[in-house]
């Protein structure tokens, strides 16, 4: 499913146009970008968790290179972590 089939079923569920599904996806998407930002966690109760987790830095090798050792820095990375409701529904 991409963006504009996932804006067609919240049209067909929710009774609004599509331009408005448009604009209400993309306020939720919005939203929980500026929280994962601001480094807030999002809690969606029996859907999931989405949070920002630490990476640290550590030693890699180049794949065009194996003998080459290369530093990868430390970085930030957006995490989903679904809630028990929607992993059960997804494992029926």
């Amino acid at each position: 499913m991409n963006k504009s089939d996932l804006v067609a079923q919240i049209a067909a569920k929710s009774g609004l146009t599509k331009v408005d599904s448009t604009k209400a996806l993309e306020a939720l998407l919005d939203s929980v970008k500026e929280a994962l930002v601001s480094g807030d966690k999002v809690q969606l109760v029996g859907f999931g968790t989405f949070e920002v987790r630490e990476r640290k830095a550590r030693e890699g090798r180049n794949p065009r290179n194996p003998e080459e050792v290369i530093h990868i820095p430390a970085s930030k990375a957006p995490v989903f972590k679904a809630g028990k409701t929607l992993k059960e529904a997804v494992n029926k």
